[in-house]
């Protein structure tokens, strides 16, 4: 099913998206805008899978400023400690 109708942005710079437009679209769901010269896209944004998401995880780099696991678990001693009383 194809739609074709006119959406219009504001002069406060928000788009106005017309009822039978917005009716299509899933709450809660993510789109991505691409803006070309000629053309404007909105595309559903496709949700990861637990394989997908643990791929993009692993071409991160290390965070430098992550606590060595000894620090962790001072940090842990210490909480402990002033909830617990010495």
């Amino acid at each position: 099913m194809t739609i074709k109708t006119i959406a219009k942005v504001t002069s406060e710079g928000k788009l106005e998206i017309p009822l039978e437009i917005l009716q299509q679209l899933q709450p809660l769901t993510e789109y991505e805008i691409s803006l070309t010269e000629k053309e404007s896209l909105l595309q559903k944004k496709p949700k990861l899978n637990l394989d997908q998401f643990l791929a993009k995880l692993d071409q991160l780099e290390p965070d430098p400023d992550q606590p060595s696991l000894e620090e962790i678990s001072e940090i842990v001693k210490e909480v402990r400690q002033e909830l617990w009383g010495k």
